[in-house]
């Protein structure tokens, strides 16, 4: 059980750079961004080729370029060719499975098994397996974290909150808004692909069907986060984000061991749990209206 929870942090913190991804984009700019099951394989596509050239490190900044580029490129649908934010999502996403290929020379999968990786150079220090698994994406989570926090309280940080606070307010301040949202995608994509390229060198393998799903994934882990932790600030929610991924991970976890659910319906469960949480709003509003008819006519 030790054993299938330290596996289970250690997969939530490489979770939650996507979740933290997914918190920038559907948080602070309060659009949903559907190109997270591209951008995620495309992470990995690109760290396992670098990886597999003798570049661990290098494959990782490869892979927050791309997936950089891949956000860049939905922003770019969005505010120049006034494509729906959706339905640009679904364009870069599916333009991305040809991509993911092409970097993969044609291939749906690839192997790592043999060459380093950034947690097998720890393991030359000296360290056990465990530990050479887990402070690599601590270390990432942590730093990314605080760039990402340090970043949100700069000029530009607050352009981008404020476009997704009140767009038409930011315009008519003279703000590049277009200009925000597509720096907002690219850091939201950056981050989602870096957990794409540390999960292929922490599986030994890339698989341009990994991604699918990811999106789903990523709300769970930013939603289970605010409800243990609350709303907040930019850092309270980049901190509460990666505690949700790790909790998701144990949960899951703890699913498959008790054998609660079978493995094919934890995407169903993910599903559910976004699809309740983005639902409670309406239904508490419902209930208000209810219970302020009644309280009218209790009145009369």
């Amino acid at each position: 059980m030790t054993l299938l929870l330290l596996g289970s942090v250690q997969l939530g913190l490489i979770y939650a750079l996507m979740a933290m991804g997914n918190y920038v984009s559907f948080r602070i700019l309060n659009i949903p961004d559907l190109t997270v099951d591209g951008s995620f394989a495309l992470g990995m596509a690109v760290s396992v080729m670098t990886a597999a050239s003798g570049h661990p490190y290098l494959a990782l900044l490869f892979a927050v370029l791309a997936g950089a580029c891949a956000g860049l490129c939905t922003g770019l649908l969005q505010t120049k060719a006034g494509i729906n934010p959706i339905l640009s999502g679904i364009l870069t996403m599916t333009a991305l499975y040809s991509v993911n290929l092409f970097v993969m020379g044609g291939k749906a999968n690839q192997s790592l098994f043999g060459f380093d990786t950034v947690f097998t150079f720890y393991e030359k220090l000296g360290l056990s397996k465990a530990m050479a698994r887990t402070i690599p994406p601590f270390i990432i989570v942590v730093l990314v974290a605080a760039v990402l926090s340090v970043f949100f309280k700069t000029r530009a940080g607050m352009a981008i909150r404020a476009t997704g606070d009140n767009e038409e307010m930011v315009r008519s301040s003279s703000i590049n808004a277009n200009f925000a949202k597509c720096v907002g995608f690219a850091l939201a994509n950056s981050c989602i692909a870096l957990a794409g390229g540390l999960v292929c060198q922490y599986n030994q393998s890339a698989d341009t069907g990994y991604g699918s799903g990811m999106l789903v994934v990523g709300l769970a882990s930013v939603i289970i986060g605010e409800a243990v932790l609350g709303h907040g600030g930019v850092t309270r929610g980049l901190i509460s984000v990666a505690v949700g991924a790790v909790l998701y991970q144990i949960i899951i976890a703890i699913a498959l061991k008790v054998n609660l659910l079978p493995a094919y319906g934890l995407k169903f469960v993910s599903a559910l749990i976004v699809g309740i949480a983005l639902a409670m709003p309406t239904v508490k509003a419902a209930i208000a209206r209810q219970t302020k008819k009644k309280n009218a006519k209790g009145g009369k």
